[in-house]
């Protein structure tokens, strides 16, 4: 229905008769580097890793899934997050029986967005996801929000709805202020996980 609607453009850089070009292909591609170690300013205690910048396609990529309904994106970031893991677990961080929780999202959020994008983009490379946090009620959006104020909005508004053991990976699209992976790590490790990382798709 949306293609008889809207043109159809590259989601990373609204190049014409494509949903995603090579260009931008390349520019999500995992290099031999990546994930990157990334320090946000406020550490949740574990590594952190990114597989890129919050900036270019993939910023672009990563809004047009949460914000435009672009679920024809979550293939080729799915791939991305996918290729991370596996280079994790070439480096000895992680190992395959590692669970995989998506960090929380609001309920508000989530219907609006046809579903929580973290959830559906960590299904779709393939792992073994535990939707085990929830956002409670009355947390805030943390866009323009200070880095004290995103501590105060999440500060015991994450709350474990499932339980999970052994090793987890704490999983979300963009970390900034870390905020909520130190909220949700200390939320997991309360009730019996033992978090060895943090992955996210990009950090701004």
């Amino acid at each position: 229905m949306l293609d008889l609607v809207l043109p159809l453009e590259c989601g990373g850089c609204g190049c014409p008769a494509t949903r995603w070009c090579r260009q931008c292909a390349r520019e999500l591609a995992v290099r031999p580097d990546q994930p990157h170690l990334v320090n946000p300013r406020l550490d949740p205690g574990v590594p952190v890793f990114a597989l890129g910048r919050y900036a270019g396609s993939r910023r672009r990529a990563i809004l047009a899934v949460k914000e435009h309904g672009r679920s024809d994106l979550i293939a080729p970031l799915a791939g991305a997050l996918r290729e991370g893991v596996v280079r994790l677990e070439s480096w000895g961080v992680i190992d395959s029986s590692v669970a995989f929780v998506p960090a929380p999202t609001r309920r508000f959020a989530a219907r609006r967005r046809g579903g929580d994008p973290v959830t559906r983009i960590a299904r779709a490379a393939s792992l073994h996801v535990v939707e085990a946090l929830r956002s409670r009620a009355l947390t805030r959006d943390s866009v323009g929000l200070s880095v004290l104020d995103r501590q105060r909005n999440v500060a015991n508004r994450i709350r474990l709805v499932r339980p999970v053991r052994g090793d987890v990976v704490l999983v979300d699209d963009i970390i900034t202020t870390g905020a909520t992976a130190t909220e949700s790590v200390r939320v997991l490790q309360t009730h019996g996980a033992r978090v060895v990382a943090v992955l996210t798709l990009a950090h701004a």
